[in-house]
């Protein structure tokens, strides 16, 4: 396993990675498919704001990425991050989850942030036994604030300070 900063060239594997999530799960309420370039502009946009967006490789291919950004724009947030983690569905229970989590906490740290915040959508019980796993603590449960495929869905919000 390797882990590092994506570059705008790494878009495409990005997308092709997290677009079956987008359009056919229910792990993220986002329903607009990812494109090569939007990607490359936010992983320029990440870097330019001194936030990671870090991939983990196996094999020479993308097994999954992390990435964090302000939890809320408000000055007052500035220390509260909200992350998103995507892995892909073969590399499950192998530790590259850990081990980028592990990456983007380790950055958050040394950049002075205090909480991390997971938004988990409730129906996806392996991604909240996953956040407990390694230390998060359900925070709230917003009911049906997530719409897709027709349907409303909960979100989980998990927190972990750090």
């Amino acid at each position: 396993m390797n882990i590092r900063q994506a570059t705008s060239a790494d878009g495409a594997a990005i997308a092709e990675l997290w677009n079956p999530f987008i359009l056919g799960g229910d792990v993220t309420f986002n329903s607009i498919e990812k494109t090569a370039e939007g990607l490359a502009r936010d992983i320029a946009d990440k870097q330019a704001s001194s936030f990671p967006f870090l991939l983990a490789e196996s094999g020479g291919r993308l097994a999954g990425f992390a990435t964090y950004g302000q939890f809320r724009a408000s000055n007052g947030y500035r220390r509260s991050m909200e992350h998103t983690i995507i892995l892909a569905t073969d590399v499950h229970r192998r530790g590259f989850g850990r081990a980028l989590m592990a990456a983007i906490e380790a950055h958050a740290r040394r950049h002075g942030i205090h909480s991390m915040i997971a938004g988990i959508s409730a129906e996806n019980l392996a991604g909240i036994g996953f956040h407990a796993a390694i230390g998060y603590a359900e925070v709230a449960r917003l009911a049906e604030v997530g719409w897709k495929f027709g349907r409303w869905y909960d979100l989980v919000l998990m927190q972990k300070f750090l």
